[in-house]
């Protein structure tokens, strides 16, 4: 379960990024909306964190819970921003995933 709770709060992670990201191109009146948003994903996140680290080591939990929410962001940004998908950022973006799943597999659960 605290797994599910891992993944799920690295999910709000790459969600209150992408707040962040569309309050920073809002205009004024959607401005507040996109930042009540960032902080309702925020709070999600940070309190699924803390439940999911009371099972999952804290540097395992921490590292997942950051994989999830930059490689979220790194796609999103491609979709939703117009950055750029090139061979570099998509290999090393392989590589952050890859490595998460190795956290995972080598974390003795």
């Amino acid at each position: 379960m605290s797994w599910i709770l891992l993944i799920i709060a690295g999910l709000f992670e790459t969600g209150f990024a992408l707040c962040l990201g569309k309050a920073k191109e809002a205009p004024a009146s959607a401005y507040w909306f996109w930042m009540g948003g960032f902080f309702a994903c925020l709070l999600i996140s940070m309190i699924l964190l803390y439940y999911a680290s009371k099972s999952v080591p804290i540097g395992t939990a921490y590292a997942v819970w950051t994989g999830i929410g930059a490689a979220g962001t790194v796609i999103l940004g491609f979709f939703l921003f117009n950055e750029p998908a090139t061979f570099w950022r998509i290999f090393f973006l392989s590589t952050l995933i890859f490595s998460v799943i190795g956290l995972k597999l080598v974390s003795g659960e």
